[in-house]
């Protein structure tokens, strides 16, 4: 399915189960979900973390709405414990089965998103291992002088701006010498286009959603 398509659907569940209070239906959501990662083989290791890391999360949610809730206490927690795990599941099945590439190109070429935006989003992600390069650097650098730099510690902050500066520039310039132009049509070295039956599996799944919404309710 094209990540965009993916996106708009995951997005849609994921607001209405915001607003819909059923335990049937956030673990119809959760297998559902962890049926679809099976299906594309995602590896075991990373559904074991998937279902393990929201668990402190999720028993914190439930002991406090038990502790502190009104009206149906046990009820109200556990729709709020496993709408945590829905939410997750959610969240796997899109991060791990799209690319940001695909996701923004996506957007890019089939709902017209800027292609400044596009490619700015995309320049900034390539350079979240660099950040981190240079962010051990800046500590092992503050070591050397016998001071011992924490996440919290400002300075990391500020020099990590003036990089993000120098950057950023760096990116508008090499965009510039390739050609970049926000208001010229460009050509794509690879295209997404969106196959109708996307729009099928999309529409047919969001509509069985509500029929079990209707059901449950």
């Amino acid at each position: 399915m094209d990540s965009s398509v993916k996106f708009i659907l995951i997005l849609a569940i994921s607001f209405e189960i915001a607003f819909v209070k059923s335990v049937p239906i956030n673990l119809v959501i959760i297998i559902g979900g962890l049926a679809y990662l099976l299906w594309k083989r995602i590896a075991v290791r990373k559904l074991g973390l998937l279902l393990v890391i929201p668990l402190l999360p999720a028993v914190a949610t439930w002991i406090s709405f038990y502790l502190n809730g009104t009206g149906n206490a046990v009820r109200t927690a556990w729709i709020m414990a496993t709408r945590v795990y829905a939410y997750i599941v959610l969240g796997g099945a899109f991060s791990f089965t799209a690319t940001v590439e695909s996701l923004l190109g996506s957007l890019e070429q089939n709902w017209h998103l800027p292609t400044k935006f596009v490619y700015g989003s995309l320049g900034a992600f390539y350079f979240i291992p660099q950040v981190k390069t240079a962010v051990q650097q800046i500590k092992t650098a503050a070591m050397m002088r016998g001071e011992v730099l924490h996440v919290w510690s400002p300075t990391i902050f500020f020099k990590a701006i003036l990089l993000s500066l120098r950057w950023s520039d760096n990116l508008a310039i090499a965009m510039h010498s390739h050609g970049f132009s926000e208001n010229q049509t460009r050509t794509h070295y690879q295209t997404y286009a969106i196959p109708r039956w996307n729009w099928g599996v999309a529409v047919g799944t969001f509509l069985a959603l509500q029929v079990l919404v209707w059901y449950f309710r």
